[in-house]
């Protein structure tokens, strides 16, 4: 199945998102071991062909699908992170369609390839899946999805695979039905030299996402921004 995008028209995407390889980390400072997926850094544009082949279609669930949405919001002083915590409660980009509550709302330093870091090392982690609801690989697809809106004063990017995590375990023999599907068996996938691109979505101040993060290897990246 892969990555499936949502979107119209390919003119609503052209030039917001870009495409490449992901390695190892090795010795990249600020990653726990050399094993962490991150991009390669050879971007290139998202191609219309390429696009098309990433829609979902009639038989594709919703719970596996990248939706993009965007809000507005109020205006912060640069520093005011008491804002945007108050502003992330009372946001609905969902008009009210689902219930909503905060989970977390994080500042994230400008420049970092990947921005995601394990609390217990400071260590970024790279590419990864997340693993609240603890499905096990027969029903990985029916995960939640996660919703986050850049708040922030500067772009952000959502960092995607193009191959989910049952590929990824299909491929490595882990396809068992009491299996649990961990960030390790990608490790493993790349290590291997299995194919695997990553998308970079780019979010302006007010766009963001919801995304399937216990199905697809992803991250956030502030690579590009100052502040």
């Amino acid at each position: 199945m892969g990555l499936r995008l949502l979107f119209d028209r390919f003119s609503e995407i052209q030039g917001r998102i870009d495409i490449g390889n992901v390695r190892q980390a090795g010795n990249t400072p600020g990653y726990d071991d050399g094993v962490a997926v991150v991009p390669q850094g050879d971007w290139t544009p998202l191609g219309g062909d390429e696009a098309d082949r990433l829609r979902p279609d009639d038989a594709t669930p919703t719970s596996v699908v990248v939706e993009l949405v965007a809000q507005p919001l109020p205006a912060f002083a640069s520093d005011d992170l008491q804002g945007r915590l108050d502003a992330a409660t009372a946001l609905d980009p969902l008009a009210g369609h689902w219930p909503r509550r905060r989970l977390a709302c994080t500042a994230s330093p400008p420049g970092r390839l990947t921005s995601t870091e394990d609390s217990a090392t400071g260590y970024r982690i790279g590419l990864h899946v997340d693993n609240f609801d603890r499905l096990p690989y027969p029903a990985r697809q029916n995960s939640r999805r996660r919703l986050c809106l850049n708040l922030g004063p500067d772009t952000r990017y959502l960092l995607v695979g193009d191959r989910d995590i049952k590929e990824i375990c299909r491929a490595l023999g882990r396809d068992q039905n009491g299996y649990y599907p961990h960030t390790d068996d990608l490790r493993r996938y790349v290590a291997e030299g299995y194919p695997l691109r990553c998308l970079r979505i780019r979010l302006e101040p007010g766009q963001g996402y919801i995304a399937p993060t216990e199905f697809l290897p992803h991250d956030g990246s502030t690579d590009d921004a100052q502040e």
